[in-house]
């Protein structure tokens, strides 16, 4: 099988430069029924969207390293890929200071474990 097989369980790609709250947010999706893609930055993010057309769902945290933070990643991913459902957390910013993409949803950090699966499975319903 590669990697490229058709699931059943919804594709989420993780994009957060904290290790340890991305592998417990990765922990909490996987055991809520996700299959989840981690990456740390958006350059790697926009890596594995260009390979993969099964991401159903982009969750990304606003402040990281590099060239793009996760506004940014955001709103390119709005424009070229717009089947994609997004999630968007900081713990630095509030909804109202930041402008979200059509259709974004905004989740405040430090969120409780179970969270983002609560959120993204409503935006799937």
């Amino acid at each position: 099988m590669n990697g490229h097989s058709i699931s059943s369980r919804p594709v989420v790609l993780l994009v957060e430069d904290e290790l340890l709250v991305r592998m417990a947010t990765a922990d909490a999706l996987t055991d809520a029924g996700f299959d989840v893609i981690e990456t740390a930055h958006a350059q790697a993010a926009l890596e594995v969207l260009q390979h993969r057309d099964d991401i159903r769902v982009l969750f990304t945290d606003v402040k990281m390293p590099g060239s793009m933070d996760g506004l940014e990643l955001a709103d390119l991913v709005r424009r070229r890929w717009p089947h994609i459902l997004i999630v968007i957390t900081s713990g630095h910013l509030t909804p109202e200071s930041v402008s979200l993409p059509d259709d974004a949803v905004f989740i405040a950090k430090p969120y409780g474990e179970k969270a983002p699966a609560v959120v993204i499975q409503a935006l799937l319903a």
